[in-house]
């Protein structure tokens, strides 16, 4: 059944975007794996086609679009490959931070860019010895007259190698108690004296998505590229988190319902035994149990999407989609995997890359394990 928040401007748009992956996505995919990275000149295509931030508001490049385009986007490019992950970040990640929390400004600078693809972003939370847990992060930024100085480093950072803004979580009040009270977002531009990249980390799956380890050393930033105010941070994280987790829960979902499609191609045209293999009890009913963890977590997105685009809390909601549709999504890799048998292990087969790329989206954007432990905080336990 088709999802209500979709109208019929949406699949057109739906549409006219998969010709566009057609084109210019799904025949260079491979290559960008071996290759180990998404060229820039895909990023600038998708912006002059207005696939970035097409819910930008028109002043300052952007088409004010819903958030049922965001969805169309994020579902589309994984059909593709996870690793187009970065631009979903990119768009219904970080950017909203500078549409939220910016001044007229910045956003006049740096969102017109965003849009056309002239810059890519990123946001730099996780540290060596700092993941989930955000309030234990150690890079500093000290005000020095009209700049900041950061000192620190970041890891595990999507978008990493291409970013040309970064928006840096670091302690402007290192002494505060709390320590969440004393954190900051800053936006640290590609240049900045004293921030370099480190090496693109190179990962069990995702392999086209570049990912880096940053590193700030007296890196001095201009004051006026404070996002937001002061002190506020960590609230501003907690505000975004959930459509980040959101867009998570989209994309595991939509790998699943891939998952599903490429298996039961498969089993229904390999022989063993003088039938095909899907006419075996065993197989059917394991393609019937995906089938139906598949239809019960696309009605549970559905209704968590309605809730989000209505402006709804669904901190809850959110955390229980992004924790159960990541490891259902791990459930059909698996299924998939074993079903297709040796040939399940051979890269050509798009199973294999699947079943890699899959595990990653239980750990980023929050673990598992935190999503649970936010939602027996808000049962009341």
């Amino acid at each position: 059944m088709a999802a209500t928040y979709l109208q019929e401007e949406h699949h057109i748009f739906r549409e006219a975007f998969r010709k566009f992956l057609q084109k210019e996505a799904y025949s260079f995919y491979d290559e960008w794996e071996k290759q180990g990275i998404i060229p820039r000149e895909f990023w600038r295509k998708m912006g002059e086609n207005g696939f970035l931030c097409p819910w930008v508001d028109e002043t300052y490049g952007g088409f004010g679009a819903d958030f049922g385009y965001s969805v169309v986007i994020n579902e589309e490019l994984e059909k593709v490959g996870s690793s187009l992950v970065g631009i979903g970040l990119h768009n219904d990640i970080v950017v909203p931070y500078i549409a939220s929390y910016g001044t007229d400004e910045q956003k006049k600078k740096w969102l017109p860019k965003c849009v056309s693809g002239e810059i890519v972003t990123a946001i730099a939370m996780t540290e060596p010895g700092a993941g989930s847990d955000l309030a234990g992060i150690k890079t500093t930024a000290v005000k020095q007259g009209d700049h900041y100085i950061v000192n620190g480093q970041k890891t595990f950072i999507t978008n990493g190698i291409h970013a040309d803004l970064v928006i840096v979580v670091c302690k402007t009040n290192p002494q505060a108690n709390p320590p969440h009270k004393g954190m900051s977002l800053l936006v640290v531009e590609r240049g900045t004296p004293g921030f370099t990249r480190g090496r693109k980390l190179e990962k069990v799956g995702l392999h086209a998505q570049d990912t880096a380890e940053l590193f700030f050393s007296d890196a001095k930033v201009p004051a006026e590229n404070l996002l937001g105010e002061e002190g506020k941070g960590f609230y501003y994280l907690m505000e975004k988190l959930q459509q980040e987790r959101l867009i998570v829960a989209i994309a595991a979902q939509t790998a699943a319902e891939v998952m599903f499609d490429l298996t039961k191609r498969y089993v229904k045209e390999r022989t063993a035994f003088r039938k095909t293999i899907s006419q075996f009890q065993t197989v059917q009913f394991r393609l019937a149990e995906m089938a139906t963890e598949i239809a019960l977590g696309r009605a549970f997105l559905d209704d968590v999407i309605e809730q989000h685009i209505a402006g709804k809390d669904v901190v809850t909601n959110v955390s229980m989609a992004k924790w159960w549709m990541t490891e259902m999504a791990k459930r059909v890799a698996s299924e998939g995997m074993q079903l297709h048998g040796g040939y399940g292990y051979m890269e050509e087969y798009e199973i294999a890359r699947r079943y890699r790329d899959i595990p990653v989206s239980a750990i980023y954007a929050g673990t598992n394990e935190v999503m649970k432990m936010i939602i027996a905080k808000h049962l009341g336990l």
